[in-house]
């Protein structure tokens, strides 16, 4: 396969620079991969763009949505080797999907607050899923995301259906009730209940940060950070004070966990 050198490449060159990366004198690790294989690299690439994006950094931003768009027609190219579609059948779906739900600016649909535009936007991704009932909805939302994020999008279905909780105060209730749930498992020592509890404690805790119109995954995310920031300072106390941090008694770990 011919390649001819640019100063400037658009999306087409990128579409040919993976099949001649493919091609029987290609690359010999791009050759052999499958959908499978770099399934993993997908998820990767996405979430340094996702980092990138919390950074507000405009470079960093531009290089990952590059690794993501590679990932995209990597994918898309493995498909057009059994002539299944192509990219341009990638855009042509994605761009009738848009238009589709988008009835207020292409149509003559009035929505004039984004809580109506994701009403509608729900509604008709239903009608065209041809999904009946909201268990199927629920059906459609993806098992590969992070658990938290697939809580969230499942609280939401269900409230979308008229199975909402009855506001913060009833959400609250309900992580208490699971947080005594796992309280009683481990008093009772019952080991084969820990995971389904604290599961469930998890989920009430997504309901709770969706009552409180806040992100659940974020909120953890923030946390984790505070964690780490806290963890350094409490490594620069003891190192002040020639201490350990291996050693440190009960009481300033407890600390530790009291401060995030």
């Amino acid at each position: 396969m011919e390649f001819q050198f640019k100063d400037n490449y658009d999306v087409k060159d990128l579409v040919t620079i993976v099949q001649k990366l493919r091609s029987p004198d290609g690359c010999p690790w791009d050759k052999v991969q499958t959908h499978q294989s770099i399934r993993s690299d997908f998820i990767e690439e996405v979430y340094e763009a996702v980092e990138a994006i919390d950074e507000q950094d405009t470079e960093h931003l531009r290089e990952e949505l590059g690794d993501v768009l590679l990932q995209v027609v990597f994918h898309t190219v493995l498909e057009m080797e059994q002539n299944h579609f192509t990219l341009n059948d990638v855009a042509d779906d994605v761009c009738k999907k848009m238009i589709l739900r988008h009835p207020h600016v292409f149509g003559n649909v009035v929505a004039e607050t984004p809580e109506e535009v994701i009403r509608n936007w729900d509604e008709i991704k239903m009608q065209s899923k041809s999904q009946n009932a909201v268990s199927e909805a629920m059906d459609s939302v993806s098992k590969a995301l992070p658990s938290l994020m697939r809580s969230k999008k499942l609280w939401k279905k269900a409230a979308n259906g008229g199975v909402a909780l009855n506001g913060a105060g009833a959400a609250l209730s309900l992580v208490e009730q699971k947080l005594e749930e796992v309280r009683s498992a481990v008093d009772e020592q019952r080991t084969e209940d820990y995971e389904k509890r604290i599961g469930a404690l998890l989920f009430a805790a997504a309901g709770l940060s969706r009552e409180l119109k806040t992100d659940c995954e974020q909120s953890l995310y923030y946390a984790c950070d505070a964690f780490i920031a806290r963890f350094k300072e409490l490594e620069s106390e003891a190192a002040a004070s020639g201490v350990d941090i291996q050693n440190l008694r009960s009481e300033v770990i407890a600390k530790l966990w009291g401060e995030l």
